[in-house]
């Protein structure tokens, strides 16, 4: 986050020294691509498991440096830990799934000078910094069927005070764009949002007492807790092997990493469309 604000504050500095053509106007216009989860259930920045996503953006163009955007996406998230190379996080057994939908608005940069319509100045990368709100809810997936997990207080959490599914995020991240015609752009993108909260894949600090949670929640809440029976009750040797006491699940001991807040990332490509015009460079 940090290396995105200074690069940003940079850029800006250096935007007073230069002449700059007036061309404001506001562009419309919807992207599809994939996004990614990083959090508690994905510390080794796998890739395996991107989903769908796709949105709408409106952006309105101070000149032809700075642009100032609106938009509203959304995407599926999950992750797996029997997808790790970690030996604890394999053992921990846990997994989610999650849509993710946000709105954001971002300050947006442009290394070169755009002008629609120029054949000189009709491409350029860019960085963007914003803020977005989020929302998310995670469910696992037990005998076929999906459940939400946050209902279950799987952290120990007391009815009324479960985690929030709406929150807050930097968004930040940088693209490329290119005229096709006067109207038409094409815009590819990478774009992060880093969450306010840890729990958009249900994990965050310690594990709770699963009598406590039963009393609170019902048996079957208990089930989605400490996963890691259902590996040993289909390969026992891996905890003998591993050196992993068996269940892994006691009360008091680390689930995930309430330090780091969690991520998700969408790439994309999206077709803009400008309702601008193409102003005279105004003098000093």
């Amino acid at each position: 986050m940090t290396v995105f604000k200074k690069a940003l504050l940079l850029c800006l500095v250096a935007l007073t020294s230069l002449p700059l053509q007036a061309q404001e106007g506001l562009e419309v216009g919807g992207w599809l691509g994939i996004t990614n989860y990083f959090g508690d259930l994905n510390t080794n920045l796998r890739l395996n498991r991107v989903g769908p996503a796709g949105g709408v953006g409106f952006r309105y163009n101070f000149n032809e440096r700075l642009a100032v955007k609106f938009s509203v996406n959304m995407g599926t998230v999950e992750a797996y830990d029997s997808d790790s190379p970690n030996i604890f996080e394999r053992a921990r057994n846990l997994h989610f799934k999650s849509q993710v939908v946000d709105a954001g608005l971002q300050l947006g940069f442009n290394f070169l000078p755009y002008q629609h319509g120029s054949q000189d100045y009709n491409w350029t990368p860019y960085l963007f910094l914003g803020f977005g709100v989020n929302y998310f809810n995670p469910k696992a997936k037990l005998d076929g069927e999906w459940y939400e997990l946050r209902t279950f207080g799987t952290e120990g959490q007391f009815k009324g005070e479960e985690y929030y599914t709406v929150t807050g995020s930097w968004l930040y991240g940088a693209g490329f764009k290119i005229d096709l015609t006067y109207e038409l752009s094409i815009n590819i993108d990478v774009s992060a949002r880093r969450l306010f909260s840890d729990y958009l894949d249900d994990v965050s600090g310690t594990y709770p007492d699963a009598d406590n949670v039963g009393d609170l929640r019902g048996e079957f809440a208990t089930q989605f807790i400490d996963r890691s029976s259902e590996l040993y009750q289909t390969n026992p040797d891996f905890f003998t092997r591993n050196g992993l006491e068996f269940p892994i699940g006691e009360e008091g001991r680390q689930r995930g990493n309430s330090g780091d807040n969690d991520t998700y990332v969408y790439f994309g490509v999206g077709l803009y469309y400008y309702f601008g015009d193409l102003k005279c460079p105004y003098e000093k």
